[in-house]
């Protein structure tokens, strides 16, 4: 029972009223979407991030900036983090800000680490001294584990690693996270849990070399997209996916229950994890266009086979995915479409999310019937 209210209480707004929540990193794709879930929740939401990392960006299409209390500021300084904790006197954070390209982590590895690494450790030391702060949410990626390239898939308990600085800044983070519990959050201040989710896509991501990014540049320019690794496979699932587990964790953790300051996975189900060349096709196919190619050279390693093992989340949570992929990527192309056709973005992403808490409100209440 306890866990069928905690899921129950996603889609309303009565648990984030007035609550003074921070996000680092809202000014990127992931940490856009939850600073407006969180203010259609009723949440007092502050920012603290670089500027929007891209050119177009869902930050500034969205105008997220009108909606929040935005601060400028970058993880790798560690008294801009402890002001703005101070400032904002946040009683939730979700720790979002990070270089989270592999590709990029190749060309910049000194930057990956002192941000996914160091960046951590600031915000949680400054958590030591901030009495506000009931909870922290530390977002890292189903990357941190040590990919075997096994058909199994990963559970929280199995060991950190990374191929790439990316992945493996990832796997550090988490020791970080799971260091700062023992040490300095065991028995008092704020619930500490980390959040490892799959490949998230939707409506928004501009990132450069991601998949499907990739996939929508090319489709509103006519073209045909470039794949780089048509027989990998990913835990691909819509991002409100992946934010309603982190919001479920968050209430939780605002109602004392130390049980989940722990790691948990969020991903599809088993049954729902495809290559990239299928995700392809289907977005293709969506979109009224025809094939794909392969990139000529070399390209630099990324895991070929990764999925997630998300029992633990369902089992203590009673969180279970409530999208299909197909129907992910189906919302993926409406929104790019509706924006390419002059609509407003965050007409759309408002629109999104009412019907995504809608299918999950269905899904609970079958579970508890």
């Amino acid at each position: 029972m306890a866990n069928r209210g905690a899921v129950e209480m996603l889609v309303k707004s009565s648990p984030w009223r007035g609550r003074r929540v921070l996000v680092t990193g809202h000014t990127g794709f992931k940490g856009g979407w939850l600073a407006l879930w969180l203010h259609q929740l009723g949440a007092e939401v502050s920012g603290f991030a670089l500027p929007a990392p891209t050119d177009p960006s869902l930050f500034e299409q969205a105008r997220i900036a009108e909606l929040i209390h935005h601060i400028e500021g970058d993880v790798r300084d560690a008294k801009a983090v402890k002001a703005a904790i101070a400032a904002c006197r946040p009683e939730v954070i979700f720790h979002l800000a990070a270089q989270p390209l592999v590709r990029a982590s190749y060309e910049e590895p000194v930057e990956t680490y002192a941000t996914n690494v160091m960046g951590t450790v600031h915000v949680l030391d400054a958590c030591r001294r901030a009495p506000d702060v009931a909870a922290v949410v530390c977002i890292t990626t189903d990357k941190c584990y040590e990919n075997r390239e096994w058909v199994w898939p990963y559970r929280e308990c199995d060991p950190m690693g990374g191929h790439d600085p990316y992945s493996s800044s990832k796997g550090a983070a988490e020791l970080v996270i799971a260091a700062y519990r023992r040490s300095f959050f065991a028995d008092s201040g704020p619930g500490v849990a980390s959040v490892r989710a799959g490949n998230v896509i939707g409506g928004g991501d501009w990132a450069a070399d991601r998949l499907i990014p990739d996939i929508v540049r090319a489709l509103l320019a006519g073209e045909r997209p470039l794949i780089r690794s048509p027989g990998s496979i990913r835990p691909w699932q819509h991002v409100l996916e992946a934010l309603s587990g982190y919001l479920l964790i968050a209430e939780r953790l605002l109602a004392g229950d130390r049980s989940v300051a722990t790691a948990y996975n969020f991903g599809p189900s088993d049954d729902d994890a495809q290559p990239v060349s299928w995700v392809a096709e289907r977005m293709i196919e969506q979109w009224g266009a025809e094939g794909w190619e392969r990139p000529d050279g070399i390209q630099p390693h990324e895991a070929v086979l990764l999925k997630l093992d998300c029992s633990k989340a369902r089992d203590e949570l009673g969180w279970r995915p409530a999208l299909r992929l197909d129907q992910a990527l189906a919302k993926v192309i409406a929104w790019h479409r509706h924006v390419a056709e002059g609509g407003g973005a965050r007409e759309i992403s408002l629109e999104q999310l009412k019907e995504y808490s809608d299918v999950r409100s269905s899904l609970m209440a079958e579970q508890s019937a």
